[in-house]
C-alpha cells in the first residue's frame, strides 16, 4: 500500500510527458556546457575548417536546436541562468566574475548566493547523486577565496579548474620546441582555492574531467541511484593550448585544434553512454555553450556579433538533445523552438519527476514535450537580456546595446532609456542586418517599454555609470 501512495505521488508530480520516464527508472542527465563556443563551430552546425565527429553522432542520434538562446553572452551569468532556471541578475551576477574591487566596481556579487535554487540540489533532494566536473566560475577566483565550495549548491562530487572553490585541475602548458620536463604554469594562485589540486597538461584537462565523471557514473549505477552530471570544458576558451603535436597557425588555427581535441575527449564519455544498454536506454545529454565566441576564433555561424554582444552571436547557442530511449526523434533539426537555458531547469525537474523547491518562481517555462522531441513548442513569454555592465565597448563596437528581447519573431534592442532602438524580423533577417524599428513604431513602443520594466524590476548593477564614466573626456 504504501509503494502504492508513493507511486501515485510521484505520477501526480509528472507531466504527461513523464510516464515513459519513469517506468524505465529516473532518466539520467549529462549537461556539456562549453565555454566560449560559437553556434557554428560544430561541424554538425556547418563548421567547414575543423571536425567534431563525437559530438556530431550524438547529434546525428538526437535533436539539433536552432533558436536555442542562453541569458547572457558572457560566462558566469550564463552558468548561474542555466543551473537556476532564473536571471542572473536576480543574483547580482550579470559579468564573469574577477578580483573582489572589480566585482564592487561593477555592482556586482562576489560569488552566487548557495540559497539560489539550483538544479543539482533539487535533483539530489529528489534522490540523485550529483556531480560537477569542469569549470564552475559562479564564485571562488582570483582574490576571492572566500567564497562557498561548490559542495555548497547540491554537489555531492567536484572537480573544477582555477575558476571555483574545491578539487582542482590546474593547467601545464606546452609550445612546440619546449622541454617537455620543462612545462610552464598558469593560474598557479589558484593552489590555495581548495585542497586537492592535481596538475596536467591544459590541451588534456577535458580528459581529466571525463576521467573524474566515469568512476562516478559508475558509482552511481552501482548504488542505483540516478545520476545529474556538469561536465563543463573549458578548452575553447583563451588562451589556446592544443596537444604540440596539434599546433597550429592563428587564433583562429590554433581555436580549431583545441576544438577537434575536445571533441575527441568527451567522445570517451559519450561512448561509455552510448554502449552501455542500461546508460543508453535512459540517460539524457544536453550540449551547448555559455556564449558566443570570442572575435576572431570561434564561429556565430550566420549570426551578427560575439561573446559579450546581445546580438544572436553573442546569445544564440548550439543546443543537441541525446537520448535514444528518451528523446523521440533522430537526425532532426529543431528550427522552429524558441527558448532558453532558464528554460531547462524546470523541464528537467518535470522530465525526472523532481519536486520543484517551495517558494521559487522560475523565469524559465517547462517545455519537455520540446527537449524530448514530441513537440516544436515555444516558450510563451520573451527572453530578456541585459548586457554585461563592463561591456558597453567591445569588439570594435563603441555602443553596444544595453538591453535587448526576443520575442516571437521579433528582435529587439536599445539603450537603458529606450534610444536607439532596433528591431528585427527573425524570420526574414536571423543576421540582424537590416533594422526595421522605423517601420514599426507601435512594435518599439511595446518593446521599449518592456525591456525598461523588466530591466527595472531587477537588482541594478553599475552599467549605465560605467557607461557615462567611459564618455566623459580625459582630465588633462
Amino acid at each position: 500500500m504504501k509503494r502504492l501512495i508513493t507511486l501515485l505521488a510521484i505520477t501526480l508530480l509528472v507531466p504527461a510527458i513523464a510516464p515513459d520516464a519513469v517506468a524505465k527508472g529516473k532518466p539520467n542527465i549529462v549537461l556539456i556546457f562549453i565555454d566560449d563556443m560559437g553556434w557554428g563551430d560544430f561541424s554538425c552546425f556547418g563548421n567547414k575548417m575543423a571536425d567534431t565527429p563525437h559530438i556530431d553522432r550524438m547529434a546525428k542520434e538526437g535533436i539539433r536546436f536552432e533558436q536555442f538562446y542562453v541569458n547572457s553572452p558572457i560566462c558566469s551569468p550564463s552558468r548561474t541562468a542555466i543551473s537556476t532556471g532564473q536571471y542572473p541578475q536576480r543574483w547580482r551576477i550579470t559579468s564573469y566574475l574577477s578580483n573582489r574591487d572589480h566585482n564592487r566596481k561593477r555592482g556586482m556579487a562576489q560569488w552566487l548566493d548557495p540559497k539560489a535554487p539550483m538544479l543539482a540540489r533539487s535533483l539530489k533532494q529528489a534522490g540523485y547523486a550529483t556531480g560537477h566536473f569542469g569549470k564552475w566560475h559562479m564564485g571562488g577566483q582570483r582574490n576571492v577565496d572566500d567564497a562557498p565550495e561548490i559542495s555548497s549548491y547540491g554537489f555531492e562530487e567536484s572537480l573544477t579548474n582555477f575558476e571555483g572553490m574545491g578539487p582542482k585541475l590546474l593547467p601545464l602548458t606546452l609550445k612546440p620546441g619546449q622541454d617537455p620536463d620543462k612545462p610552464g604554469r598558469i593560474w598557479a594562485d589558484a593552489e590555495r582555492l581548495g585542497k586537492g589540486v592535481r596538475w596536467m597538461q591544459r590541451s588534456q584537462i577535458t580528459a581529466g574531467f571525463v576521467d573524474d565523471a566515469i568512476p562516478f557514473i559508475s558509482r552511481a549505477k552501482k548504488a542505483g541511484k540516478p545520476f545529474y552530471i556538469n561536465l563543463w570544458p573549458d578548452d575553447v576558451h583563451s588562451p589556446f593550448w592544443p596537444p604540440v603535436d596539434q599546433w597550429a597557425d592563428g587564433k583562429r588555427g590554433l581555436y580549431h585544434s583545441v576544438l577537434q581535441e575536445m571533441d575527441r575527449q568527451l567522445g570517451r564519455l559519450f561512448t561509455l553512454i552510448s554502449s552501455d544498454p542500461e546508460l543508453k536506454a535512459n540517460t539524457l545529454v544536453l550540449i551547448c555553450s555559455d556564449n558566443g565566441p570570442e572575435k576572431g576564433a570561434g564561429s556565430a555561424g550566420p549570426f551578427r556579433g560575439f561573446k559579450t554582444h546581445l546580438y544572436e552571436g553573442g546569445v544564440r547557442s548550439s543546443l543537441i538533445a541525446w537520448g535514444p530511449g528518451l528523446v523521440q526523434k533522430q537526425n532532426h533539426i529543431n528550427r522552429r523552438s524558441v527558448f532558453s537555458a532558464v528554460d531547462l531547469v524546470p523541464t528537467l525537474l518535470d522530465i525526472t519527476g523532481s519536486p520543484r523547491p517551495k517558494g521559487i518562481k522560475y523565469d524559465g517555462e517547462s517545455l519537455p514535450t520540446t527537449l524530448l522531441g514530441k513537440a516544436d513548442n515555444s516558450r510563451k513569454a520573451a527572453i530578456y537580456f541585459r548586457r554585461p555592465p563592463d561591456r558597453d565597448s567591445f569588439y570594435g563596437d563603441n555602443d553596444l546595446p544595453d538591453l535587448a528581447v526576443r520575442d516571437g519573431k521579433w528582435k529587439f534592442l536599445c539603450e537603458y532609456d529606450g534610444s536607439e532602438p532596433e528591431l528585427f524580423d527573425m524570420e526574414t533577417d536571423r543576421g540582424e542586418t537590416k533594422n526595421i524599428a522605423s517601420k514599426h513604431p507601435e512594435l518599439v513602443h511595446k518593446f521599449t517599454r518592456a525591456c525598461i520594466a523588466w530591466h527595472q524590476s531587477l537588482p541594478p548593477d553599475n552599467g549605465p555609470q560605467l557607461a557615462t564614466d567611459a564618455r566623459k573626456p580625459a582630465k588633462k
